[in-house]
C-alpha cells in the first residue's frame, strides 16, 4: 500500500515540485493551500506524513502545527521554509515537528526527510501497540462490590502525588493496583519502577534503591544508578515494604522527607521527584509494636491506605477472571482457545484460593495447556478444586456443593484438654461474630479488635468457611 504524504504550502509551485518528487517515488500525494485546508485534509485523508510550510498567510505553519497535533498527535510533521530562523526551528520542534527543511531543497533532501518521518511513524505505532499490550497485561478484572471500592479509591488517589499504601495478602494483585494508579496519574508518561524489597539480599538493597559509586565497596566495579533516581519524575513501587531492615527504613524515610538521595560512596545529594506507592502483606502496626518497623516511616507511607481484598471476598469476579486469564494464556502460548463449562466455573468460583489471583492464574495456565479438548470440564480440574469442604462436588449438579462445609469443631464441653477447649471456644466465637456481620471480614476484624491478617489465619486454622458455617 502506498504511503500518503500531505503537503501544506500556499505556493502552488512548491506543491507541484513536491508532487513530482513524491509521485516519482510512488508516494500518494495530497496537497493543501492553507492551514485550515490542511487540517481538514488530515481529518479526511489520514496521511502517513505531513510536510508543512512555516510561513503562510492567515494561519501560520506554527499555528497549523498546533492544530494538527490536536487532530492527530501521531502523524509525523516536517516543516519547510525559505525564511527559517533558529527561533522558528526551536518552536516547531517544541510543537512536535521532527525535521526542518530550508528552501530551496533538493529531491534527495526531501526523500531523506520522508523516509525518516515514515520510520518514525512506524516506531510510534509499534510503541503504541506495545504500550496497549502491556496495559492489557495489567488489567484489573471484575465488578464485585469489594473490587469497585478499591477502584473508587484508586480513582481518587491517582490524580494526586500522595503516597499510597496497598495492603493485602500475597497474590491479590497489589502490583496491578499500583500500575493502575500510575497509569491514571499525571506521571503516566514517566517511568514506573518496581522494587521487591523481600527479593533483594539485605547487603544489596541500599545499593539497589540509592545507587553506588564505582569502588565504593568490594565488587562495585561500575557506578550504579539507584531505583529512586531511575524513577525521577515517575513512580516507584516498593513491594513487600515490611521486609526492609531498620537501616534501609531510615534511608527511605529521608528520601520521603527531603526528596533527595545519596549514593553509597558519594557525599553529594541528588534531588529526586518521585511518587511512592508501597505495598505489604504484613501487619505493620503489629511490626511497630515489636520494634520491627519504624512508626514515623509507617505514617509517611500510610497517607492513603487501600486494602486490596483477597479472591475469596470477591468470588463473583472469578468467572470473568477465568475467561480473561484463559484468553491471555491462549495468546501467550499460541494455544487454541478453550471455554470452561458451567460446572467447572462453579467449582473454580467456590474454591478457596489461598494464593489468590496468582494461584488462579497458574491453575488456568495449567488447564489451558494440559486439557486436550476444546472445553474444560469439572472432571478436568484437580481433585482439590472439585472438593468443597471435604466433599467432592458431584458432576451432575454444581449447586449441591453449596451446603457442604467444614465439620464444626467439637463443642467446648466435649474437649478433653485445655487447648481443645480454647480452640473450640475461639472457633465458636469467630463463627458467631462473622454471622453477625454477614461474613464481612474487615468489619468483623475491626469489631473484635484484631488485625485482618490475624483473622484470616484463624479462619484457615479452624477451617471456618461461609459455605459450611454460614
Amino acid at each position: 500500500m502506498k504511503h500518503r504524504i500531505l503537503v501544506i504550502d500556499d505556493e502552488a509551485a512548491i506543491r507541484d515540485s513536491l508532487r513530482m518528487i513524491l509521485e516519482y517515488e510512488q508516494y500518494d500525494f495530497v496537497g493543501a493551500a492553507s492551514g485550515p485546508d490542511g487540517i481538514a485534509a488530515i481529518k479526511r485523508e489520514r496521511p502517513d506524513l505531513v510536510i508543512l510550510d512555516i510561513k503562510m498567510p492567515g494561519m501560520s505553519g506554527l499555528e497549523a502545527l498546533a492544530e494538527i497535533r490536536k487532530a492527530d498527535e501521531q502523524v509525523p510533521v516536517a516543516m519547510i521554509s525559505g525564511h527559517g530562523t533558529v527561533t522558528d526551528a526551536m518552536q516547531a520542534t517544541r510543537l512536535g515537528a521532527f525535521d526542518f527543511i530550508e528552501k530551496p531543497f533538493t529531491s534527495e533532501r526531501v526523500l531523506v526527510t520522508v523516509a525518516k518521518g515514515l520510520e518514525l511513524r512506524e516506531l510510534r505505532q509499534e510503541n503504541r501497540e506495545l504500550k496497549l499490550a502491556m496495559e492489557s497485561r495489567y488489567e484489573i478484572v471484575g465488578q464485585s462490590p469489594a473490587l469497585r471500592a478499591v477502584l473508587e479509591s484508586v480513582k481518587r488517589a491517582a490524580p494526586t502525588n500522595a503516597t499510597v499504601m496497598l495492603l493485602g495478602e500475597s497474590g491479590v494483585g497489589k502490583e496491578l493496583v499500583a500500575r493502575t494508579i500510575h497509569r491514571n496519574s499525571p506521571r503516566a508518561g514517566q517511568r514506573f519502577v518496581q522494587v521487591n524489597c523481600a527479593a533483594i539480599p539485605e547487603e544489596l538493597i541500599e545499593s539497589e534503591l540509592f545507587g553506588h559509586e564505582k569502588g565504593s565497596f568490594t565488587g562495585a566495579t561500575e557506578k550504579q544508578i539507584g531505583k529512586f533516581e531511575q524513577a525521577d519524575r515517575g513512580t516507584i513501587f516498593l513491594d513487600e515494604i515490611g521486609d526492609m531492615s531498620a537501616r534501609t527504613q531510615a534511608k527511605v524515610l529521608r528520601v520521603l522527607q527531603e526528596q533527595e538521595v545519596e549514593r553509597i560512596g558519594s557525599a553529594r545529594t541528588i534531588e529526586v521527584d518521585v511518587r511512592v506507592i508501597a505495598a505489604t502483606n504484613k501487619d505493620l502496626e503489629a511490626a511497630i509494636q515489636r520494634s520491627e518497623f519504624r512508626e514515623d516511616l509507617y505514617f509517611r507511607l500510610n497517607v492513603i491506605p487501600i486494602v486490596v481484598p483477597p479472591l475469596r471476598e470477591r468470588p463473583d469476579d472469578i468467572p470473568a477472571l477465568v475467561q480473561y486469564l484463559a484468553r491471555r494464556t491462549s495468546e501467550e502460548h499460541n494455544l487454541k482457545p478453550k471455554r470452561f463449562d458451567a460446572k467447572a466455573l462453579e467449582a473454580l468460583r467456590r474454591h478457596r484460593w489461598r494464593g489468590n489471583i496468582r494461584e488462579l492464574r497458574n491453575a488456568i495456565e495449567r488447564l489451558m495447556i494440559m486439557v486436550p479438548g476444546d472445553v474444560v470440564r469439572l472432571e478436568d480440574l484437580p481433585k482439590e478444586m472439585r472438593e468443597e469442604g471435604g466433599r467432592t462436588m458431584p458432576a451432575e449438579t454444581p449447586g449441591d456443593a453449596a451446603g457442604a462445609g467444614s465439620a464444626p469443631a467439637a463443642p467446648p464441653g466435649a474437649a478433653e484438654t485445655l487447648k481443645e477447649f480454647k480452640d473450640a471456644a475461639e472457633r465458636t466465637f469467630l463463627v458467631q461474630k462473622l454471622r453477625e456481620n454477614n461474613w464481612n471480614i474487615s468489619k468483623t476484624a475491626e469489631l473484635i479488635d484484631t488485625p485482618r491478617s490475624n483473622l484470616y489465619k484463624k479462619l484457615e486454622q479452624y477451617g471456618i468457611r461461609q459455605e459450611g458455617d454460614g
